[in-house]
C-alpha cells in the first residue's frame, strides 16, 4: 500500500530565525517545509513544487507578501496565512480580501501558528472532500445539479444568492469582504455599491435561516465581511 507524502508547506518569510523556528515546529508534526526568503523566490518555488499550505510574510523583499498572494490567487486557491509586524486593521483587512484564510501578527507563538495551519488544513480538506456535494446540518447545496435544499425541501435562491452562497459555503469559517463577494457575484465588473451584498445576504438568510434575525449559518463579520458558520450552533457577531 502506497505511503502518503506528507503535507508540503512553503515558509515565505525574510527573517531566517523565524524560519528555522517555524520549520523545526512543523516538521515535528509531520510537515514538510520549504523556504524562500524572498518574494520572487517564494513565487517560484510555489510553480515548482505546488505546496499544500503557503505561510507568507507581508514584508518581504523583491516583491511584498500582497503580490506574492496575488500571484498565486491567478492560478490556485492553496490556502495561507499571513505574517505580519503590523496589528494595523486595515492591513488584515487586505490580507484578507486577497484571498488568506488567516492573519497572524508578530510576535507570535510556533505552536499557536501550527495549530491555526492544522485547523485551516481540516477545512480546506472537509470543503475538498464534498466538492460535488457541499453540506452543513439540513442545509444542501449540490454543485453539479445547482439545486439547494434544506431538510430535503428545494429552496428557491436567485443567480446572485446561489453564487453567493456556494462562495461561502465553499470555504467554511474563512471570511470574505464585501468587495471579494462583488467580484464573485459580477465577474465582468460591474460598478456596484458594496452595499448590495448586504441587501442579497438578508435576502438569503430569509431563505435559509430559521430566524434570520439572528443567523447561525451566514456570520456577519463587523467591519469586514461575511463568513459561512464552521461549526455548530453559531450566532450572529
Amino acid at each position: 500500500m502506497p505511503t502518503l507524502s506528507p503535507p508540503l508547506i512553503l515558509l515565505a518569510e525574510d527573517d531566517p530565525k523565524t524560519s528555522e523556528l517555524l520549520t523545526l515546529y512543523l516538521r515535528r508534526e509531520g510537515f514538510e517545509t520549504i523556504a524562500a526568503f524572498d518574494g520572487r523566490r517564494a513565487v517560484q518555488l510555489f510553480h515548482d513544487r505546488q505546496p499544500q499550505f503557503v505561510v507568507l510574510d507581508v514584508m518581504l523583499p523583491l516583491m511584498d507578501g500582497w503580490e506574492v498572494c496575488r500571484e498565486i490567487r491567478r492560478r490556485k486557491e492553496t490556502p495561507m496565512l499571513f505574517l505580519t509586524a503590523r496589528d494595523d486593521e486595515s492591513d488584515r483587512l487586505l490580507g484578507l480580501g486577497l484571498g488568506a484564510d488567516d492573519y497572524v501578527v508578530k510576535p507570535f507563538s510556533p505552536r499557536e501558528v501550527v495549530a491555526r495551519i492544522k485547523n485551516i488544513l481540516r477545512r480546506s480538506k472537509r470543503s475538498a472532500d464534498s466538492a460535488d456535494v457541499l453540506t452543513h446540518g439540513p442545509l444542501e447545496l449540490d454543485r453539479q445539479r445547482r439545486r439547494v435544499s434544506l431538510a430535503g425541501d428545494p429552496v428557491e435562491l436567485t443567480p446572485l444568492e446561489y453564487t453567493l452562497l456556494l462562495t461561502l459555503m465553499s470555504s467554511p469559517g474563512r471570511v470574505f469582504l464585501r468587495d471579494e463577494l462583488i467580484q464573485r457575484m459580477y465577474p465582468d465588473g460591474e460598478v456596484v455599491i458594496d452595499r448590495v451584498v448586504d441587501v442579497h445576504i438578508g435576502k438569503l438568510r430569509q431563505k435559509i435561516q430559521r430566524d434570520p434575525a439572528a443567523p447561525e449559518l451566514i456570520i456577519t463579520v463587523r467591519g469586514a465581511g461575511y463568513r459561512f458558520a464552521d461549526g455548530a450552533g453559531e450566532a450572529v457577531q
